[in-house]
């Protein structure tokens, strides 16, 4: 009886044992890159074969991933989870990953991934993508001696945060939007109105090289915004009604100094308060959340950004 015990024993620890080497081996890096640059984004994707499972990195470490919920994609039986992570300046240290599925917990080791050294050339514009492409464009003046070049960008695992040229004084990037590897935002640079085209590289990390971006300068207006142009436009009829209201609140006072009627002053403050309320400079003013900002105070400038909040 106690040999049928032993034996016993012995097979519930095999079992057990083996259904910890199961849902080790489940679980895997699919995808891991042995090398990466600086400002790099790239991938780094397990495989397992339930997609209900939940996959944390180990919270204690400072390298963590772009998207906290991975990129869940299923082919037949097999579940693939992709993460998206940016490399700094030094080798980058992938942490722990712990996976929990049903009742079963496993964990992937860390990993360290080399960072690799780039020669740039010197019209390097500091994006690394595996695809980059220029949806649109736009050209306008922005001063008598600049053209402001605008460009609509979508790129794929790319770092357009950090895009930058090196013959512009002016440049930034707006409206930013990433969907893990998918990225939107919209350049703008201010160029020398002279200069009739716009050059720069970037990184494709797939075919591992340097690729050349050329667009043209042909500004859709070629009239040069004046100085007079630049003042705000003055409405007409707002001046008429804040001449009106002037005249009506001395006209109301003189008439109440002359009547000595108190409905005559009643009218004069009115249409003094009038008069301030609309007419003295507003300490605080509201603006509206996603309203244009404009570089210059004209119809026909170039959105420069939009207020974020109200």
């Amino acid at each position: 009886m106690s040999s049928l015990r032993f034996i016993w024993l012995i097979f519930v620890v095999i079992f057990s044992f083996s259904s910890c080497l199961v849902a080790e081996n489940a679980y895997h890096y699919s995808y891991m890159p042995k090398k990466i640059y600086e400002n790099q984004l790239f991938p780094v994707t397990v495989k397992g074969p339930e997609n209900n499972a939940t996959l944390t990195f180990d919270t204690s470490s400072t390298t963590q991933p772009l998207f906290s919920n991975p990129l869940v994609t299923k082919n037949a039986q097999d579940t693939f989870y992709t993460y998206y992570f940016k490399a700094k300046k030094s080798d980058i240290h992938i942490p722990i990953l712990f996976i929990t599925s049903g009742t079963t917990q496993t964990s992937l080791d860390a990993r360290t991934i080399t960072l690799a050294p780039l020669k740039a050339p010197k019209d390097f514009s500091g994006v690394l993508a595996t695809t980059f492409k220029i949806k649109g464009q736009q050209v306008s003046n922005y001063d008598d001696k600049n053209h402001m070049v605008t460009l609509s960008i979508e790129a794929h695992e790319a770092n357009l945060e950090d895009m930058a040229l090196q013959n512009s004084h002016e440049f930034g990037v707006e409206q930013l939007q990433r969907n893990h590897a998918k990225v939107t935002a919209e350049f703008y640079a201010v160029l020398p109105r002279e200069q009739k085209g716009l050059h720069f590289t970037y990184f494709n990390t797939v075919k591992k090289r340097y690729i050349s971006v050329n667009i043209p300068i042909n500004v859709v207006n070629a009239s040069v915004t004046t100085q007079s142009d630049l003042n705000p436009k003055v409405d007409a009829f707002e001046k008429l009604k804040k001449y009106a209201l002037i005249g009506f609140s001395l006209f109301f006072l003189l008439m109440f100094v002359w009547k000595r009627d108190f409905f005559y002053l009643i009218l004069g403050v009115v249409a003094s308060i009038t008069l301030l309320t609309f007419y003295i400079p507003h300490k605080q003013i509201c603006v509206k959340q996603g309203a244009p900002l404009y570089i210059l105070p004209t119809q026909t400038s170039t959105i420069g950004t939009r207020i974020s909040q109200k």
